[in-house]
Formats: C-alpha cells, structure tokens, sequence
C-alpha cells in the first residue's frame, strides 16, 4: 500500500522537473500547472512567487480567451 504522503512528494517532483525542463515564461508554466491540476497555492510553490502572481496569469489567460461565436 502506498502512503499519501510518498504519493504527494512523487508528484511534486515531477511537477518540479516538468517545470524545469520547460521553455517559456513564468506565466505560461503558471498556466500549464494549472491545466494538470494544481492550485495556486501549490503553483506559487513551485514557481516561487507569490499566490497572487499565479492568480494574476491564471485570469490574464482567462480574459485573453477569445469568445465563441454563436
């Protein structure tokens, strides 16, 4: 049986090398973080920034979604 807490730091590892390992800016792995999941909180973590920070490229993203047309 695998315990929570070695399932938990798995996946911040691999966040972490995922992180690492791509190109582009602060805002656009923010954004990528938040696609597979993760908080803002867990995102600032990461990143380390703040959780307003991440708050702010979450909802920059959001607003420059182009609407549908109906």
């Amino acid at each position: 049986m695998v315990k929570p807490e070695s399932t938990d730091r798995v996946e911040r590892l691999l966040a972490l090398l995922l992180v690492h390992t791509m190109k582009g800016t602060q805002a656009e792995k923010a954004i990528e973080l938040s696609v597979a999941g993760f908080t803002n909180v867990e995102i600032s973590n990461l990143l380390q920034t703040t959780q307003g920070v991440v708050a702010q490229y979450r909802y920059t993203a959001r607003k420059g979604r182009k609407k549908r047309p109906k």
